[in-house]
This record gives structure tokens, sequence and C-alpha cells, in this order.
């Protein structure tokens, strides 16, 4: 049960929400970690370029942190952002890629934008039922991280705009 009711929110549905949220906390909490691994790792032709286009990015993820855990505070909730918890309940992959190359990096970065951004929509079907705000919230978010993915593919992409297998 939460701190207080929420207005115009039955507890299960509040909870459910609550729940969510806190599932993408942890996926951007984990998006802000890896890409400032990736900002300190990536080696190569391009390296500048990739390397000063993460800061932005860390920037922006670690305000949607923000949003959202402040979004689960505000419906009662208390969110976690512990290390250990993020480690523990997160439902992918450690992202294993050490120094490497702008594309080796790239290549995997751009698949953790696919997965984070597939579950971001996935939630957001949900809460088109339960919670517009918090849909819209994730509306949002997903616009930038879409915006974020497509910089990363840039790079990847050969003339024609085909990115490599």
């Amino acid at each position: 049960m939460a701190a207080w009711p929420v207005a115009g929110l039955d507890d299960a549905t509040a909870e459910k929400v609550r729940t969510h949220l806190q599932e993408r906390l942890v996926a951007l909490i984990d998006l802000q970690l890896t890409l400032k691994h990736v900002h300190w790792n990536v080696v190569g032709p391009n390296f500048i370029g990739v390397h000063e286009m993460l800061d932005p990015h860390v920037d922006t993820v670690r305000e949607f942190t923000d949003e959202v855990a402040e979004r689960i505070a505000t419906l009662g909730g208390q969110p976690i952002g512990t290390p250990g918890h993020v480690a523990s309940t997160r439902t992918w992959e450690e992202y294993d890629v050490r120094r490497a190359s702008v594309e080796t990096h790239l290549k995997a970065l751009d698949a953790v934008y696919s997965g984070l951004i597939g579950d971001h929509r996935r939630v957001m079907r949900e809460f088109e039922e339960m919670d517009l705000v918090s849909h819209d919230m994730l509306v949002g978010q997903t616009e930038a991280l879409e915006m974020q993915q497509w910089f990363v593919r840039a790079h990847l992409a050969n003339a024609d705009g085909q990115l490599p297998e």
C-alpha cells in the first residue's frame, strides 16, 4: 500500500504503475552507467566525436532517472536506485564490451537502446489504460531516447543509410 492515496487511482492500479516505473528506473540507471562506460572505453577513428556525443546522452538519461524516481514518490512509492538493486533486478545481460573500437561499442549500444526503447513502448501501452500522466512522461522520454539511438546509428550507417549486420 502507498504511503498516501493517489487521487483518481485505486491502490492496485497505483501499485502496478509504481512497479513498472521501478523497472524503468533500473533500466535508465543502467543505461546511464553504460553510456559513461562507453564514453571512457571507446577508441579508434572517430573517437572524439563519439566521446563528446555521449556526455549529453548521459545528462539526458540522468534527468529521466530523476523524473521517474520522483514520479514513483509522487505515487506514494519508494524509488530504489542503489547499485545492488539495479544489478539484482535488471532482466538483461551485463554490457560486456570493454575497451573497443567505435564500431564495436556503437553496435552494442544500439542493441541496448533497442531493448530499452522497446520496453518503454511496452509499458507505455499498458499505461494508456492505467495512468496517462506516467504514459505522457514515457512518451517524451522515448522520443528523446529514439533521437539518441539515431545519433548512434548515424555513426554506424553506410552512405545508403543501411546499418551493418
